[in-house]
């Protein structure tokens, strides 16, 4: 587990995928285990002050071009928000402020998407 060091000597070294990683197999977790949710289902419930920032009167987003993105990292960046959002792990924002998005290309072909803020 990443962070984590091995006890005694090392003879094996097993790579897990993210799926098979549990929040008791985490050493801060099980270390504080106060600070972490029992569950991690989606987001987080609404709180009686939400964050925001201030910003100067008048300020406007900044005009940037989007990152131009292939046909293919399109339905791929549309299949990945639309599997977050079914999880609970997003929601849909009409906030004029935004991060543009990218895709890397994994080892196995697969896309990661990045959030450039």
């Amino acid at each position: 587990v990443h962070g984590e060091r091995p006890e005694g000597n090392l003879k094996q070294l097993k790579t897990m995928k993210v799926n098979e990683l549990k929040l008791k197999d985490i050493h801060v977790v099980r270390e504080f285990p106060d600070v972490f949710p029992k569950d991690l289902s989606g987001l987080p419930p609404s709180r009686e002050v939400e964050f925001h920032i201030d910003l100067i009167h008048g300020a406007i987003p900044v005009a940037k071009s989007p990152y131009r993105l292939a046909p293919t990292e399109m339905q791929e960046l549309a299949n990945q928000l639309k599997e977050l959002q079914d999880k609970g792990f997003i929601r849909p924002s009409s906030l004029p402020w935004g991060a543009s998005v990218l895709f890397v290309k994994k080892k196995d072909g697969l896309f990661r998407m990045c959030i450039d803020y």
